[in-house]
């Protein structure tokens, strides 16, 4: 009805409120010398979206009308003996969730404990199926890559990311993180959801390789102390890495996953409200605004 008024009297209407949108969950955290963290689930209108999947659809929105925003927190490294790593945290934006990130299995988990939006990886101190990595969520990432363990020697898979699978432990190194996907909603390409590199040992005392992160913010097993993920770009945690495997070694710690991110992308003709709770910017495209949230739970409107 507005839209035939302003026809009537020579006035263009405006664009429809249209938003394209990126929206990146927390990434898990390594474990201790076992799995990487998997990568926060990845869900994109624009250049590609997470496990292969179909690009989604942008949302068609109200005026004035508040739409809830969440940014996900990465999960806990493990610290051996003490805790395992947990799950990073969902992402939000409207009616679209992505899923957190799997956190790297370690010695008293299994492959169900690390499923996620992208799978962590499976740890290497069980047999056959025990030591096989998460299962990532359909269209958001890939699972984990599996363990190894012939019995003096524990190499863990690497954690999924948004493009591949974490990879498999093996000939002397944990598996590497599987890597993440490029997406180019804020005008340049930037990759997001990469796994976290996975850990391992040797019960003979020879050093095992660390597994490195995938493009994408996953961070790189390391010796004691697993690399965590990168900030806002859902990245799973590095597992730590160990000369002997000793499941008591609480100096032995896997890293953080990094938090997830929402970018929101409409015609420029809009002004978005960023409500209290978040954190975010806005800046112009061409014809488009970008909004980038990088923190917070809360509400965002548009008017015009």
């Amino acid at each position: 009805m507005l839209n035939n008024l302003v026809s009537f009297l020579g006035i263009t209407p405006p664009p429809p409120l249209a938003i394209d949108y990126l929206v990146v969950a927390g990434g898990g955290g390594g474990s201790s010398f076992y799995g990487g963290g998997g990568a926060g689930g990845l869900r994109s209108t624009v250049t590609a979206t997470g496990g292969g999947g179909s690009l989604e659809s942008a949302l068609s929105l109200a005026l004035s009308t508040n739409y809830t925003v969440t940014i996900g927190g990465g999960g806990a490294g493990g610290i051996s003996g003490t805790s395992n790593s947990t799950g990073g945290s969902n992402s939000v934006f409207s009616t679209i969730t992505s899923t957190g990130g799997g956190p790297g299995v370690q010695n008293t988990m299994n492959k169900a404990d690390g499923a996620g939006g992208s799978g962590g990886g499976g740890r290497a101190n069980g047999s056959g199926a025990d030591n096989d990595g998460g299962t990532g969520t359909a269209n958001q990432g890939r699972a984990g890559g599996n363990g190894v363990n012939n019995g003096t020697i524990f190499l863990a898979g690497g954690g999924g990311g948004a493009l591949n699978a974490g990879s498999n432990g093996g000939a002397g190194a944990g598996g590497n993180g599987g890597s993440g996907v490029a997406v180019s909603i804020t005008g340049s390409s930037v990759t997001y959801a990469g796994g976290g590199g996975a850990g391992g040992a040797f019960v003979s005392g020879a050093t095992p390789t660390p597994g490195s992160g995938g493009s994408g913010g996953g961070g790189n097993a390391a010796n004691p102390l697993g690399n965590a993920g990168t900030a806002n770009r859902g990245g799973g945690g590095g597992a730590s890495s160990s000369i002997v495997a000793n499941v008591g070694d609480a100096s032995l710690i896997g890293g953080a996953g990094g938090s997830g991110i929402a970018v929101l992308r409409y015609p420029a003709v809009y002004t978005i409200t960023i409500g209290a709770g978040l954190t975010g910017s806005t800046a112009t495209d061409g014809s488009n605004k970008v909004t980038t949230i990088t923190a917070g739970t809360g509400n965002v409107s548009w008017a015009i």
